[in-house]
């Protein structure tokens, strides 16, 4: 499966070019941190997808992205949360506890 990159979101797409699985990382980076920070808030993977890894490997595509970038993620969604404690060699990409991490935008 081919993901597509975008500054905050990788993605894949079915045959028709509707989304068929997500992750998005939006910038929450405070101005005073010199730490580029990114929030991992959601994973989407299309039923048809399901147990498959794909999740996984969007996951996975995310690290090398946030590497690559030199910047670091704290991690709200629940399915990115369990997929590094299973994978701690990916630790390096988590925002230390003592960073600043501002809260996410209200919905009103």
């Amino acid at each position: 499966m081919d993901f597509i990159e975008q500054p905050n979101r990788i993605y894949a797409v079915n045959g028709s070019g509707t989304p068929v699985a997500s992750i998005s990382f939006p910038n929450r980076s405070n101005t005073e941190s010199p730490v580029q920070l990114v929030e991992i808030n959601h994973t989407f993977v299309d039923d048809s997808l399901r147990g498959q890894g794909v999740a996984s490997k969007l996951v996975e595509a995310a690290v090398a992205k946030l590497r690559r970038e030199h910047k670091k993620a704290y991690v709200t969604c629940s399915y990115a949360q369990k997929w590094f404690q299973n994978h701690p060699e990916a630790a390096d990409v988590l925002a230390e506890p003592t960073e600043h991490i501002p809260e996410s935008p209200r919905v009103l």
